[in-house]
């Protein structure tokens, strides 16, 4: 479906993600959010294996895919189920942490940041990696996909329509590319800058914890 809603476009935005992240050998990383691990799996070949990599979920059926996805690539990386309001990790842990696709699912965005904010060392970078606002002249065509064409095709390939109406409704929810920035400055982060990628469709907030 990922494939299917985005006509393979999810792999470009997770491999830019990659790129941006520069991730060097030793670095400690943390995918919250992970699921089926996809972005897990592109820092760890980057950090490799004097690195560290966290695959985290709240849901323990999408992380055990995730767990069982890298054990099938060769990779055992560490796994835990956590809340990404509560995260089970000390302050200044890591280098680097990723969240993609997951924050709007989020209830407490604003707590959630913040907890994100404190497991990274100074120095150490968020990236958020989520649905945005599109380019005005597009929004029209997008919104009709989004809401229309969408559920039915969940429905064709998942028997899910549901899951997909309610895609679209999170995605008309999530802060625009502006408040998000604003939303990280308010828990702390320093440099906060965005790219946006597919007019807008997808937006990549970065983000440093300065001290």
């Amino acid at each position: 479906m990922n494939d299917l809603m985005s006509a393979g476009l999810h792999r470009v935005w997770k491999r830019f993600l990659q790129l941006k992240a520069n991730v060097r050998p030793g670095y400690r990383c943390l995918d919250i959010a992970g699921g089926t691990g996809d972005i897990s799996r592109l820092l760890a070949r980057d950090a490799g294996p004097s690195g560290q990599v966290w695959l985290t979920d709240i849901n323990g059926s999408m992380l055990g895919v995730g767990r069982d996805r890298m054990l099938d690539a060769g990779m055992m990386l560490p796994v835990a189920q956590c809340d990404a309001e509560k995260l089970p990790f000390p302050d200044g842990y890591f280098d680097l942490v990723t969240v993609a696709f997951g924050l709007r699912n989020m209830t407490h965005k604003d707590a959630a940041l913040a907890e994100m904010r404190r497991v990274l060392k100074p120095g150490g970078k968020l990236m958020v990696l989520e649905f945005s606002k599109v380019w005005k002249p597009l929004a029209p065509v997008y919104d009709a996909y989004s809401f229309q064409v969408l559920p039915r095709i969940g429905e064709l390939v998942t028997k899910d329509a549901e899951s997909y109406k309610y895609l679209a409704e999170s995605i008309r929810m999530h802060p625009d590319q502006e408040t998000l920035k604003a939303m990280m400055q308010e828990v702390g982060f320093g440099k906060v800058d965005y790219h946006n990628l597919t007019m807008g469709v997808v937006a990549l907030h970065i983000g440093y914890r300065l001290a």
